[in-house]
């Protein structure tokens, strides 16, 4: 199953909508939000198929949310062997943790906007991994029991913020820099996280090509890793990395500027896409 949240061109309220033949039907009876809907579990999710005689919306009709209001997102540096040895670092030797705050969260089809602050913004597809049940210190073997769901993500990126202060927070932290969306696909959709094309194309022309099976750690591992450390909630957002062919490390580099359209595109998935705009 897919689920979005969504706003209507005639209520300003948050929608919990469910994608069925190529319509959003409105769930919002069953669960207010994406939240509430993973916390419903198995019970949730099973009324929400099951809902019948609610109002239904065009893809193109609606006004896309974040698909999920996530307490944190934590990211995950250079975990495609490629996109490592790109930009002239080792591979890690163990996951390199970051975050994105919640004021970076953005939607599928929002504009995001170019800061004043950066002239180097830079583009990074990824997938987005959904924490369904609270998560602490957990085996390996069992992470992807705490999965939720998966979705696609932009880790939009200042990169002169990012290389000038030594630590990446404040150059991928900047307002509406972690699109995300439009929809969360549900686990049982995703035989396995780790065989999924994933393309980034910005204005049409395709940047980056690769496949999840490339990631140096994976997603069971990142899971078990963070939580050795860190409790993962509900909704909680896993940004896995990006593979090789941003723009910054192209010969001339590739940035973002106004009126440019990028979008990730991840197998199962769907497509994410976003238009760049100046402040």
């Amino acid at each position: 199953m897919k689920f979005a949240q969504f706003k209507t061109k005639t209520s300003d309220g948050s929608r919990l909508g469910l994608l069925k033949d190529d319509v959003i039907v409105d769930v919002t009876d069953v669960a207010s939000d994406m939240i509430s809907l993973i916390n419903g579990g198995a019970a949730a999710l099973r009324d929400a198929q099951n809902a019948t005689g609610k109002a239904a919306y065009a893809l193109d009709a609606v006004e896309y949310l974040p698909a999920v209001n996530a307490g944190k997102v934590i990211a995950i540096g250079r975990n495609y062997y490629d996109h490592a040895i790109e930009g002239g670092s080792e591979p890690p030797k163990s996951p390199l943790l970051f975050t994105k705050f919640v004021n970076a969260l953005n939607a599928h089809n929002a504009p995001v906007k170019l800061h004043a602050i950066s002239q180097q913004i830079d583009f990074e597809a990824e997938l987005a991994v959904v924490i369904g049940k609270r998560a602490s210190q957990v085996k390996e073997e069992e992470a992807l029991d705490y999965v939720f769901g998966y979705t696609c993500l932009n880790d939009v990126s200042a990169r002169d913020l990012q290389f000038a202060d030594g630590q990446w927070v404040r150059g991928k932290g900047l307002d509406g820099f972690a699109p995300l969306g439009p929809f969360i696909t549900t686990k049982d959709e995703v035989a396995d996280p780790q065989a999924l094309k994933i393309e980034g194309i910005l204005n049409g022309e395709v940047m980056q090509s690769s496949n999840t099976d490339k990631m140096i750690f994976k997603v069971a591992y990142l899971i078990h890793y963070i939580t050795q450390a860190i409790t993962l909630e509900p909704g909680d957002v896993i940004a896995t990395g990006t593979p090789e062919g941003v723009g910054v490390f192209r010969t001339p580099p590739v940035l973002l500027k106004d009126g440019d359209v990028f979008d990730v595109v991840i197998e199962k998935l769907g497509t994410l896409r976003n238009n760049f705009v100046n402040p």
